[in-house]
């Protein structure tokens, strides 16, 4: 079998895992044990995130026609490619959290939702939570305003209910019937004024 042969339906497993990926992040990964490897591997799949090593040729060959053919430069030295279709900020946000703990673990750059980014770019993107976490928190700010207005509203019917919110009512209620009585007197003027 011929070596292009070989390397064909490792180029098409690639392309076939990005496809409908919406972003796909590149590292080196030299330097990392064994046992902090087979962590990276665990977290990362527990985000639903895929973690693969490949060689940069058959990536670059994937990644030819597609958003991620900006990663070719980043294709050098050792590389493994962590890649997500659900979250675009998965791999990115695992891999930098991993980072911390292990210095050897190096971001080389990303694509995230068609854009490309270098390691301090991808390092920004990290830090955006997570689609759960954004979605908790908008509705956490909607149901702020209407909690306030349930606690106000409560509190009033508590101080006296109706009472509290006639008091107003009553104050207005003699200018309202103020204006048709000078209404009657400036229809009543022009009147005299054709009996003389």
């Amino acid at each position: 079998m011929a070596k292009v042969e070989l390397k064909q339906p490792i180029v098409a497993e690639i392309a076939e895992g990005i496809k409908d990926a919406s972003s796909v992040v590149l590292v080196d990964y030299r330097g990392l044990t064994v046992a902090q490897d087979t962590e990276l591997r665990k977290a990362l799949r527990n985000a639903g995130v895929t973690y693969k090593v490949y060689k940069n040729t058959m990536m670059n060959f994937a990644f030819k026609g597609t958003d991620f053919e900006a990663l070719a430069p980043y294709l050098e030295g050792p590389s493994a490619m962590a890649y997500s279709a659900e979250d675009a900020t998965a791999p990115a946000r695992v891999l930098a959290q991993f980072a911390k703990t292990a210095k050897a673990l190096e971001i080389k750059g990303g694509v995230v939702e068609g854009v490309a980014y270098d390691a301090n770019g991808i390092q920004a993107i990290a830090d955006i939570p997570s689609r759960e976490v954004l979605i908790s928190r908008l509705l956490g700010s909607m149901q702020s305003p209407i909690t306030n207005f349930a606690r106000v509203m409560n509190q009033l019917a508590e101080k006296g209910g109706a009472s509290a919110c006639e008091a107003p009512a009553a104050e207005e209620a003699p200018a309202v019937e103020e204006a048709p009585a000078t209404e009657e007197v400036v229809a009543e003027a022009p009147a005299e004024e054709t009996a003389e």
